[in-house]
């Protein structure tokens, strides 16, 4: 192992070897939306599909869970298998030499924000509860949420990543000298995405002193001394989950069963071992945390609150709309809190006192889980947008939850300090803003 490797290996990445699409593909058909963005919405997925038509496209690479519920799922992987394979065989898929890739996104609701693209170590990554882990989960990882996902990940011969993972990195060292320089950069590629999701170019890092640059940035991040200055803790957080928690966890999963079955001698060389993410800094102005809802489907609107009740001392006040709500749930006290709610007959505000979590989310999860698990025909689902959460809560039989925004500068001294967040607890951005599918990488 040269000495760039051994380095490389403390802070826990790689430089991947990307693999991109052919000049001659048409990038806005290629490029769709990550595969776990408007669960609830076949009709978006199904217009997807149409207007990509017969053109190569991530479409074909992934499993969009809106259909995991499908009968045969094993015939939809085992294609999607056949795909990868195809693509890589007839070069729609080419592999670039090693290097970073910086991303440059924009949308309509808000400024560019810049990424880079990095294998991370799956060695240096633990999403159990209360890991001290280099890469660490930010909410909790529902276990028996991997074994699907893993079905899809364990024979696929190329990942594709919507993973989003956030650095602490107030000083922008890390991101900030490619910025500067983007106008010398290779473009790699620039393109409007689909269905008004906005624009993406991406540019090649491979020039030796920008990568000398990136490595010692973010060694900077990871001195022990300086980390416990900031958070009095020991144990060096440098990367933190952002999006695509459950994605990762399964990266890690379907690595530690190839090592548990591996015979070569050569096993920590494995592809798999690592997984291609997008590192954005969390101080970038570019990014906004919104607050993903709830959404119960096939409730009881009495038993629910008669569980509310069993579980917290509550009182309830009525709204007009929406944007009412969200503009009350703003504000939040650690004695009370609030959090919105609608069905097809009320709407309103649910203000519980004194309670036992830390934030709104985990108060109404306790009380969600509690509630379902004694309701066999009850599901809920996990919504980005409070216009979807509205027209999904107020249908016959639904209920919404809509819940406030995670203040972003107190994040990674959250975590540090209490662990996990509750399971989907924030979403960086809307739905729209979400990573696309562009870069990929082998694993096998």
């Amino acid at each position: 192992m040269n000495s760039i490797d051994k380095r490389l290996e403390k802070i826990g990445i790689q430089i991947p070897r990307i693999l991109m699409p052919g000049k001659n593909t048409d990038m806005q058909k290629w490029a769709v939306v990550a595969c776990d963005q408007y669960t609830s919405e076949l009709d978006y997925w199904e217009g997807v599909k149409t207007f990509i038509g017969n053109s190569p496209s991530t479409l074909n690479l992934i499993y969009p869970e809106c259909y995991l519920e499908e009968e045969n799922p094993e015939d939809r992987i085992k294609q999607i298998n056949l795909n990868m394979s195809e693509y890589l065989k007839n070069d729609t898929l080419i592999e670039n030499e090693p290097a970073f890739f910086l991303v440059k996104r924009s949308t309509d609701t808000n400024i560019s924000r810049y990424g880079l693209m990095v294998a991370l170590d799956l060695e240096a990554y633990d999403y159990s509860k209360d890991s001290t882990s280099l890469i660490r989960a930010t909410e909790g990882t529902i276990v028996d949420r991997i074994p699907p996902r893993k079905k899809i990940r364990i024979n696929a011969t190329v990942e594709l990543p919507h993973i989003l993972v956030l650095i602490d990195d107030p000083e922008e060292q890390v991101i900030g000298p490619l910025k500067n320089r983007i106008d010398k950069l290779e473009v790699v590629y620039d393109f409007d995405l689909m269905k008004g999701s906005g624009h993406i170019s991406g540019y090649k890092i491979s020039d030796p002193s920008l990568i000398e640059g990136i490595i010692s940035a973010l060694e900077n991040l990871a001195d022990k001394e300086s980390f416990i200055k900031r958070y009095s803790k020991e144990e060096v957080l440098l990367y933190a989950m952002g999006d695509g928690n459950h994605s990762l966890a399964t990266a890690k999963a379907t690595w530690e069963e190839i090592k548990s079955n591996y015979s070569g001698t050569d096993l920590m060389k494995h592809p798999a071992r690592w997984a291609l993410v997008e590192l954005e800094n969390i101080h970038d102005k570019g990014i906004t945390f919104e607050p993903i809802h709830r959404v119960l489907f096939n409730m009881n609107k009495d038993s629910f609150f008669r569980e509310i009740e069993k579980s917290v001392s509550f009182s309830f006040e009525n709204c007009n709309s929406v944007d009412i709500i969200m503009d009350i749930i703003k504000s939040q006290s650690g004695n009370e809190h609030k959090i919105g709610y609608c069905d097809s007959e009320t709407m309103g505000i649910i203000k519980i006192k004194n309670p036992s979590s830390i934030i709104p989310a985990g108060t109404i999860q306790k009380i969600i889980d509690s509630y379902i698990k004694n309701e066999e025909n009850t599901v809920v689902d996990y919504i980005h947008g409070e216009d979807v959460t509205e027209k999904l809560g107020t249908r016959k039989n639904n209920c919404g939850i809509f819940l406030p925004a995670v203040d972003k500068n107190d994040f990674f001294r959250t975590v540090v300090q209490d662990s996990a967040f509750p399971r989907k607890t924030f979403s960086m951005g809307e739905a729209h803003e979400k990573r696309f599918y562009v870069e990929s990488r082998r694993i096998r």
